[in-house]
């Protein structure tokens, strides 16, 4: 029987960007939180001098254990899923601070298109541009809306960028100056200049100079190291929960982590949330955490899986299209890329950092025209150094064998020699494309596994390659000597790394038929459960998600301040 401990106002579940951010301004205004975090504490000290590539890169040190849990997968839904037994296409965070910790750190604002995208797409090109089975819909929110808690997040977290020629507007520049140019992006620039497109810095969450944020947190600037992307960072000077929001949580005296809790069901009685239940992984002990108000702050999967375990909300069944909770799974299309050879020139990629890069919009949402087009929506399109390490930096022209004498002649020949120019392409929900529980495969407690069905559409394949043409022209006016791109976009499959930006099965929205969550993250189906994250996408944009989850951070958090003071329903 599970031991029963005091009432608490808030119980969080996960203690990564959302939770934390959560936790910070609810801790501030006087509430008692407990977050509850199952993989292990972290802090800055753990990562000094370890620029181990073996052991974070290749081996996942700071992922979750998928021989205790993991996903199952399948392409469609008439071939049986099977589990992730070995880390490929995404990565699963686990520990204090969540993919927070491990992430790159580029910092990106969904554009106002994404957030009215079924409406604007209509507008614009009419109700035949939207292929059948497609399932985008506005997100109960509009950009301007939003706009101030983007703003309150990039100071949090210190953002290093410069304005964007084609974005949108913005009530304060960045709180810090873009990162350094490195003679790679000035290429870039040049090159896309004389195209007639609009480069820019990417926002960066590590620090082109000393900060100290709006809650008095100072950290360091980036070294460029390169080591950012599944490392910690050794000088705070990436912007995780852990350096930045959590101790703000703790100085307060508001704020309890209790880490090694895996949460295995919300408690709920008719249309409330009553607390958690969750093991204790150090002792097996089973606990009750009651609390006033349960705040999901969990990947997406562990989102979407705890609802359903828990049965709270309504299951997506992709045969009719209804239900909510595992509608809209998306992913992104990150294979639009060109490599380009250089047979003379040799450039210093082993040095950079997570967000040193260059970016692009000219392709990306509606910012051009798609009416002759086969697709909608687009991606960015960039040129980053995030540091070239020595296991995996060797790059050799198509054709090349790739063993042997010939493969190591060429990748000594091409180190340091190739440039990569890639897009983040966005990624729509399809009514077949959801999360449920697997028939057949557990966790280690016995739990039922999430189930992924996706595959790439019609809608994938035209735009990776027209993504990948535009990468190969800026590449060609970078001076290539040989270029490779893509040609052709197969099946998705879940063995190469491509991203870790998996979203959507809790999505928001204006209507309860069609959202599990308004505009607040507050469940429709019970007004003191919220749920926070990329799980609210109503699909995935051309960026990388965190800026647009650190913005509905801090508006479910203003949220849960309202319920807290008045209660009922916010929108």
């Amino acid at each position: 029987m599970a031991r029963k401990l005091p009432k608490v106002d808030v119980v969080l579940i996960g203690v990564g960007w959302a939770g934390s951010i959560i936790a910070s301004e609810l801790t501030k205004k006087g509430l008692k939180v407990v977050g509850l975090e199952r993989g292990k504490e972290r802090k800055t000290e753990d990562y000094f001098m370890v620029h181990d590539e073996l052991r974070y890169a290749l081996r996942y040190d700071l992922m979750q254990d998928l021989s205790k849990e993991t996903i199952t997968f399948r392409g469609n839904e008439k071939i049986r899923a099977l589990p992730m037994r070995q880390y490929g296409s995404f990565l699963l965070g686990e520990g204090l601070g969540g993919a927070g910790v491990h992430w790159n750190g580029q910092t990106y604002r969904f554009m106002p298109y994404d957030f009215e995208i079924q409406s604007k797409t209509v507008e614009r090109y009419g109700k035949n541009k939207i292929p059948k089975g497609m399932t985008i819909q506005d997100w109960g929110i509009t950009y301007d809306e939003l706009e101030p808690y983007f703003d309150k997040f990039e100071k949090t977290a210190g953002i290093s960028g410069e304005e964007n020629p084609i974005g949108p507007k913005r009530s304060d520049k960045y709180p810090t100056p873009p990162m350094k140019k490195t003679p790679p992006m000035e290429m870039f620039e040049e090159a896309a200049k004389k195209l007639k497109l609009n480069p820019y810095v990417l926002p960066s969450a590590n620090l082109s100079e000393n900060y100290k944020n709006p809650d008095g947190i100072s950290r360091s600037a980036c070294q460029y190291c390169g080591f950012c992307e599944r490392f910690g960072c050794e000088y705070g000077a990436k912007a995780d929960p852990v350096v930045t929001v959590i101790p703000v949580a703790e100085k307060t005296g508001n704020f309890e982590i209790r880490t090694h809790s895996n949460v295995r069901r919300i408690l709920h009685k008719g249309n409330k949330a009553t607390g958690v239940m969750y093991t204790d992984t150090t002792t097996g002990d089973e606990i009750e955490q009651p609390a006033d108000i349960v705040v999901l702050t969990g990947y997406v999967f562990n989102n979407i899986r705890l609802l359903l375990l828990s049965n709270i909300g309504r299951p997506y069944d992709s045969k009719t299209g209804t239900g909510v909770i595992g509608k809209n799974y998306a992913y992104q299309v990150a294979k639009g890329n060109a490599i380009g050879f250089y047979e003379k020139k040799k450039f210093n990629t082993f040095a950079g950092a997570g967000s040193l890069g260059i970016n692009l919009d000219d392709y990306n949402g509606d910012n051009f025209d798609h009416a002759d087009l086969d697709f909608i929506h687009g991606g960015s399109i960039s040129f980053t150094q995030t540091g070239m390490r020595p296991i995996q930096s060797n790059g050799v022209p198509s054709g090349t064998k790739l063993w042997g004498a010939e493969f190591k002649e060429a990748s000594l020949k091409y180190a340091n020699g190739y440039l990569s120019v890639g897009s983040q392409g966005a990624s729509m929900p399809f009514q077949h494309h959801y999360v449920d529980l697997d028939p057949t495969y557990k966790d280690a407690f016995g739990d039922p596994l999430p189930r992924i069905t996706f595959d790439f559409e019609d809608q994938d394949r035209n735009m990776a390659i027209f993504l990948a043409n535009k990468c190969a022209d800026l590449l060609k006016n970078m001076g290539a000597d040989h270029i490779d791109k893509l040609e052709e976009l197969g099946p998705y499959e879940i063995t190469t790394y491509q991203s870790t930006h998996n979203t959507g099965g809790v999505i928001m929205g204006a209507d309860p038929k069609t959202s599990a969550v308004n505009n607040y993250l507050q469940m429709w189906d019970m007004d003191n459960l919220f749920v926070v994250g990329a799980s609210a996408f109503a699909h995935n944009s051309g960026y990388n998600p965190t800026g647009t989850v650190g913005a509905l951070s801090y508006r479910a958090a203003d949220g849960i301040l309202k319920y807290h003071e008045k209660g009922g329903a916010l929108a």
